[in-house]
């Protein structure tokens, strides 16, 4: 029998989380012909001697933000060459979908993403989920994408005037209508961002109206929960309060607590989430791993300024006494999370600020001392110039915490990978093997079936894409071979991962 592409003198780790086996795989056309033990009489087109590495699933990035980057760079060399293949889009209630045919919104929409999604070149030509995949798949989007429908989409679309407010019960209703048009177009769950405008405006009873329909529906609730600082467990408990209400499966996103003086509340937080699974919701999250994030500069501000227009939040900057208000506000914070509070203006650096090149990689507290202001006040005078992309790195959170979570059995992995500016988190091109090494080979936190499982089958199950995610006969041939011995998340992109599969066709080899 000949068949596409073979792959032999491999150590197969499956996605299973069973200990790695040597063996073969033997692809026809997309899908996997065998996978097993070596097996005689087996010809191919292309045969690859793997020479003992290891060969397993294509990984799955559950907490993706390729939104419009992927529109602007199809190829995806930087989730390609971390063996990622399938990426979920449309996470924190950012996302790119549904457009109004009214202008203002559609630049609206444009505007609230440039931060974390970046732009696009053109003006969109898509309108839903339908013609958003379509377009993708016209540019030759390499991954394969998964859409989340957005929750401030939802609300662009479906409010009148500022969405920064409470919508109105026939405003909740036409949400409801738009959300389940894009579950009838593929969406695979409802994605929010509490912590953000304009999501952190909706209320108990727009929030429960999004869910039953995500229940009834059998998708997924992914959520950027309102607070993961002080108020952490307060806030989880909110939304598994939510869904265990609602009967809706719930996806925490990028799990973590912020802050020197939060650490101590981790162990508590998965003895929560332990707690609902025990009482039988469906409960997971996604982690990244690194100890420190990135995001909006602009998310420094407090929730009521973050709800002004751009041209209001520039006038009210401008202000001494509104100045002094905002810093009392962000010193103070009730019922957010305030980054600088939690961390401290040292922990805090600029990736990108446009126009700023010089300021790149830099702590807010060195460039306020260098200017000789206070950092309120630098913070403010940046921000005060408008501009569209303002990119910040904050360091959230340890070490010790961060590997507490990821031993956890409900966790899986998530890049959070932003591509909005030119300056970029590690995370963004090298997460997978900054995991794979540090806390597979150097630590050895987990064992590393356990954390390839973590990679593919355990996201797999959760977003319900029954066809990838182990290998396994008929299932995509979506498969990466890794070097463990030559692995490193600091030289050449790529490195110590020497073929990507996707689809039976090899989209990246490295050696």
């Amino acid at each position: 029998m000949e068949t596409s592409i073979l792959l032999f003198n491999a150590k197969i780790i499956d996605g299973t989380g069973t200990p790695p086996y040597p063996g073969m795989v033997a692809i026809e056309k997309d899908k996997i012909l065998y996978a097993g033990p070596r097996r005689e009489g087996l010809q191919a087109k292309k045969t690859i001697n793997l020479k003992g590495r290891l060969l397993v699933p294509g990984f799955i990035d559950m907490h993706g933000h390729s939104d419009l980057h992927l529109m602007n760079n199809p190829e995806m060399e930087e989730k390609i060459t971390q063996g990622i293949t399938t990426e979920v889009v449309g996470n924190c209630g950012m996302g790119v979908y549904p457009l109004s045919e009214n202008q203002s919104k559609r630049e609206l929409l444009s505007q609230m993403a440039t931060d974390i999604l970046g732009t696009f070149s053109k003006p969109w030509p898509w309108h839903d989920v339908a013609t958003y995949m379509e377009f993708s798949q016209k540019q030759g989007c390499r991954t394969r994408l998964v859409p989340l429908q957005a929750h401030a989409p939802l609300r662009i679309a479906a409010m009148e005037g500022n969405p920064n407010r409470t919508a109105t019960q026939r405003e909740i209703a036409t949400m409801v209508e738009l959300l389940n048009q894009s579950y009838d177009q593929g969406a695979a769950g409802l994605s929010s961002g509490l912590y953000y405008a304009p999501c952190l405006f909706a209320n108990r009873d727009e929030i429960l109206a999004l869910l039953d329909v995500t229940s009834d529906r059998d998708r997924l609730f992914a959520v950027h929960h309102r607070c993961e600082g002080d108020g952490v467990l307060d806030s989880l408990e909110e939304v598994l309060g939510l869904a265990f209400q609602s009967h809706v499966r719930i996806e925490i996103s990028h799990l973590k607590a912020i802050g020197k003086r939060n650490q101590y509340l981790v162990p508590y937080m998965l003895k929560l989430l332990d707690s609902y699974a025990n009482k039988g919701l469906e409960v997971g999250f996604d982690q990244y791993p690194y100890t420190f994030g990135s995001t909006s500069l602009y998310s420094l501000l407090p929730p009521e300024h973050l709800s002004l227009s751009r041209d209001d939040l520039m006038a009210a900057l401008g202000e001494r006494s509104e100045r002094e208000k905002i810093k009392r506000k962000i010193i103070c914070a009730d019922g957010w999370d305030s980054i600088v509070s939690l961390c401290g203006w040292e922990a805090i650096s600029v990736m990108h600020l446009d126009g700023k090149e010089e300021m790149k990689g830099q702590s807010l507290s060195s460039l306020a001392v260098r200017r000789g202001i206070d950092p309120f006040d630098l913070l403010f005078d940046l921000l005060m110039e408008g501009p569209q992309t303002a990119v910040m790195a904050d360091i959230t959170q340890t070490e010790k915490s961060l590997t507490t979570i990821l031993s956890h059995h409900l966790g899986c992995f998530g890049t959070d990978a932003l591509y909005s500016g030119k300056v970029r988190h590690p995370r963004s091109y090298s997460a997978t093997r900054h995991l794979l090494t540090r806390y597979g080979k150097e630590l050895k936190t987990i064992p590393l079936e356990q954390l390839i499982a973590k990679m593919t089958s355990i996201p797999a199950k959760r977003l319900r894409l029954d066809d990838r995610g182990i290998i396994k006969k008929n299932l995509l041939a979506d498969l990466v071979v890794l070097d463990m011995d030559s692995m490193d998340d600091n030289g050449y992109p790529g490195k110590g991962i020497d073929f990507v599969v996707k689809g039976g066709e090899v989209v990246f080899e490295n050696v």
